[in-house]
Order: structure tokens, then C-alpha cells, then sequence
């Protein structure tokens, strides 16, 4: 049987505390954790560079070129990453595994995508002149589908790693 991952997911982070309420960070930044996060990153990044570089370069260029710039803001990009990958294994990953649920990891990782996607296609397309309904609702179907595939992949390998 599995163990919990070492408390960090919304059920469990009460027993990550230090007896006076404050998180342990000792409990939190466990090697269990920081290889979940790790498998999680690997996941994500190998399908949406694939998505971005390959796939959707040129849709985007077609529906947003009047707003894209030619250099990519890294340290946004990487800020991005790295925030929604420990979303991914705080909210759906570590949760799943504790339930010991394919299906949880997958359903709760679409949800996930959904929310995360459409707080940031919906609020372009509520305040950007002229953004196209159509780019929300591809990046709604692709942020349920690579977080939902991510949250998958992410728990199956994790479950073979033990």
C-alpha cells in the first residue's frame, strides 16, 4: 500500500504542522514531494513544447501574431511552470495517490486544466479587443487535456517508481 505523499495536499497539510499551526517545511519539501513534482514537470513540458513549437505555432501566429511578441518572456514562462506544476501535484497527483485513483488523477486533472485555462482565456476574452473565441476555446480543451494527461502519466509513473 502506498504511503501518504509526506503532506502535501489540501487533506493533509494540518499534519504538516509544527505544533503552534505553522507548516513544517521540513514535512513539505520532502524528497517523495520533490520527485513528484519532478516527474510532473518532465510530463508537462515534453507535451507542451510539442503543443507550442510544433502544433499551435502557427494557429497562434494566425489568430494573436498582433500581440505576440518575438521573444518569449522567460522569467514569466518559467514563474508559469513552475506555479502550475505544484497546482498539479498539490490539488490532483498527491490527492490521487493517497485514493489510489487512475481515475481521480485523470478527472481531477482536467478540472484543474479547465479552472487554470479558462481564468486566463476567459479573461482575455472579457477585456482584450478583438481576442478570438476561438483560441480560448482551443486552450480550454488543451489545458483539460495536458493537465489532465500530465496528472495520469505523472501518477502512473510515480505509482511504478513506488
Amino acid at each position: 500500500m502506498l504511503r501518504e505523499p509526506a503532506s502535501l495536499c489540501p487533506g493533509s497539510l494540518r499534519k504538516a504542522t509544527d505544533g503552534r499551526g505553522r507548516l513544517a517545511v521540513s514535512q513539505i519539501l520532502t524528497l517523495e514531494n520533490i520527485r513528484n513534482y519532478a516527474i510532473a514537470l518532465a510530463i508537462f513540458l515534453a507535451i507542451d513544447m510539442v503543443w507550442l513549437n510544433v502544433i499551435a505555432k502557427s494557429l497562434y501566429a494566425r489568430h494573436l501574431g498582433y500581440l505576440m511578441t518575438s521573444r518569449v518572456n522567460i522569467a514569466a514562462a518559467f514563474i508559469f511552470y513552475m506555479l502550475f506544476i505544484l497546482g498539479i501535484v498539490v490539488f490532483v497527483v498527491n490527492p490521487a495517490l493517497m485514493a489510489q485513483s487512475w481515475q481521480m488523477a485523470l478527472g481531477l486533472g482536467v478540472l484543474f486544466g479547465l479552472v487554470c485555462y479558462a481564468t486566463y482565456d476567459l479573461t482575455n476574452l472579457a477585456t482584450v479587443r478583438d481576442w478570438p473565441a476561438v483560441i480560448t476555446i482551443i486552450d480550454l480543451v488543451w489545458g483539460m487535456f495536458v493537465s489532465g494527461i500530465t496528472s495520469l502519466l505523472s501518477y502512473v509513473a510515480i505509482r511504478l517508481l513506488g
